[in-house]
């Protein structure tokens, strides 16, 4: 298991607070079975975000985790894993080292995450639980069946995309009914489109001029649809996301998964993630290279801790009391 250091220790924190059942609920945006989800831990994820729109994206995105973060915790105290006294000084001890290494100071730190060091200290023990969870987990046999049925999570295969996110900004059975049912009219629509170019090709067109017409011209309209209706930032690009991406590590795992289910210039059916919903249009694909298991064997360990906190977050969620204030 890949050691949790100054970095990514402190990074999650900027994300992750740790609430009592005892705090006030003023201090709190909801709760999780009871466990409050602190105010503090989502404005300090916000504090360098001023844009007003983008705010409001990214409170709902932090909330998000931090549920999902509670969940995990919970589940792991219900699992009785524990963690020895020794171990996490050990871990502190490692972590306030890093700090000084890196010329800061341990209190200083801390006061710019609002934190005190009991509730640091608390944060690094999930840390460290969750750790020895995975590495329950993760033996040569289940990393072995995950290598072998996902060749493109590992051989360095890449696909480029544009998407069209709508997004929804509530739970409303309603909304996410017609965020899905835009979506599928607007594939329609650029289906319908880019058919009604074709049909002016001349009849003598071969195969090739008449797939690279339509590629061309579902680009070209997605593109503009994009433009009009999508949600994300990536509309001033016509959705394009910009780069290359892997089948996992960069983007959400279902967007991914879509994405890579596609040959190149396919359209998606709808996809739901936390964002919302997404047409997902993927423009190339690169091939990746054959790669043996033991060459990539730690990668596969954090796809497969990555499953698995998701594995446990689906299994959590639907029998969670799961309160969210309203925003005032």
């Amino acid at each position: 298991m890949r050691h949790v250091g100054l970095s990514s220790t402190l990074v999650a924190c900027m994300l992750v607070g740790v609430g009592s059942a005892q705090d006030r609920l003023p201090s709190a945006v909801g709760s999780v079975n009871g466990q409050p989800i602190p105010l503090a831990a989502v404005e300090r994820a916000m504090k360098n975000v001023q844009d007003q729109p983008a705010r409001e994206r990214m409170r709902q995105e932090v909330i998000e985790f931090l549920v999902e973060t509670a969940l995990v915790d919970q589940y792991l105290e219900r699992m009785k894993i524990a963690v020895e006294q020794k171990e996490l000084q050990d871990r502190m001890d490692t972590i306030k080292k890093e700090i000084v290494q890196n010329k800061q100071v341990l209190a200083k730190v801390l006061e710019d995450l609002q934190m005190t060091e009991t509730e640091f200290m608390t944060h690094v023990s999930n840390d460290l639980r969750w750790e020895k969870f995975c590495l329950q987990q993760t033996t040569d046999s289940n990393l072995k069946n995950l290598f072998e049925k996902n060749p493109e999570m590992f051989d360095g295969s890449q696909v480029r995309a544009r998407h069209i996110l709508i997004t929804v900004a509530s739970d409303d059975v309603k909304l996410h009914q017609k965020a899905l049912e835009d979506l599928v009219a607007l594939r329609k629509q650029i289906e319908a489109k880019t058919a009604e170019a074709l049909s002016k090709l001349p009849t003598s067109a071969d195969v090739v001029t008449r797939e690279q017409e339509r590629t061309k011209k579902l680009e070209e309209v997605f593109g503009e649809v994009a433009r009009e209706k999508s949600d994300c930032p990536s509309k001033r690009d016509g959705g394009d996301l910009q780069n290359w991406f892997p089948r996992f590590g960069s983007m959400v795992e279902p967007f991914s998964q879509a994405a890579f289910a596609l040959k190149p210039f396919e359209l998606s059916a709808p996809v739901k993630t936390s964002f919302g919903y997404h047409l997902i249009l993927v423009t190339g694909r690169k091939p990746g290279q054959s790669v043996k298991f033991d060459e990539v064997k730690e990668a596969v360990r954090e796809v497969y801790c990555n499953k698995l906190r998701e594995a446990v977050i689906s299994a959590m969620k639907p029998q969670a009391k799961i309160v969210i204030y309203p925003t005032k």
